[in-house]
């Protein structure tokens, strides 16, 4: 995946990976106010499209919207590519910089250590 959403389009997809599919007045609805404009969405919606992030279905003249990419494939592509353009493509390096930098509470680094044995002992195949 070479396409990256905009923070704007970050949000509109949060929406559809929140709701599955959703029409243009779904998606308005879901934000607080003050709403953005209906060509504002419009235009995230066509530029997520050409990015084959979003595909639609029609009813009648409405569209219903929906991710065409699951939030996890995304976040673990945007991962990815964080610690290839920081890190020197090394995981290590990455992990030292967070636990460094998160400020984890003593709980939250004990979680970490035990996700870790956990797939150390149990692999993903």
């Amino acid at each position: 995946m070479n396409a990256k959403l905009t923070e704007a389009e970050k949000d509109v997809m949060q929406v559809l990976w929140e709701k599955e599919k959703a029409f243009m007045k779904d998606i308005i609805d879901a934000y607080p106010e003050p709403k953005p404009a209906t060509t504002t969405i419009a235009t995230l919606l066509k530029r997520m499209q050409n990015k084959d992030f979003v595909g639609y279905e029609l009813f009648g003249n409405s569209r219903e919207y929906f991710p065409k990419i699951d939030k996890e494939q995304y976040f673990s592509s945007e991962m990815k590519s964080m610690i290839h353009n920081f890190f020197d493509n090394s995981v290590s390096q990455f992990a030292s910089f967070f636990t460094q930098n998160a400020k984890l509470s003593q709980n939250e680094l004990k979680e970490l250590r035990d996700m870790i044995d956990q797939q150390i002992e149990n692999p993903k195949s």
